[in-house]
């Protein structure tokens, strides 16, 4: 099985929350584990460059998974996501999240 690629876009209008959730995916690619190990394959974030065609979505993330298992964990059971999801939660206007299988 092909890895399974998984796009998260923010908007967050606060430069203060938009740091804040910067930092706690600092966090998260350092803290999430499955059974004691890393499980995350790959992590990508950072501030969208400014572009009528994000809509005003201005925090991109990218995180790869090995199976839809792996995502279903960080979605349902991951602890460092449920931290990110505090700290995302209050300052986050909008999200958008979809995910595919990497078919390259």
């Amino acid at each position: 099985m092909a890895p399974i690629e998984r796009i998260t876009l923010f908007k967050i209008s606060d430069e203060a929350g938009r740091i804040r959730l910067l930092e706690q995916y600092k966090v998260l690619a350092k803290t999430a584990v499955k059974d004691g190990k890393p499980y995350i394959l790959a992590a990508a974030v950072g501030t969208s460059y400014p572009d009528p065609r994000n809509k005003g979505f201005n925090v991109s993330v990218k995180t790869t998974f090995a199976s839809l298992e792996d995502m279903k964990y960080y979605d349902e059971e991951c602890e460092a996501h449920k931290a990110l999801k505090a700290v995302a939660a209050p300052v986050r206007e909008d999200v958008l999240t979809t995910y595919y299988e990497n078919i390259l």
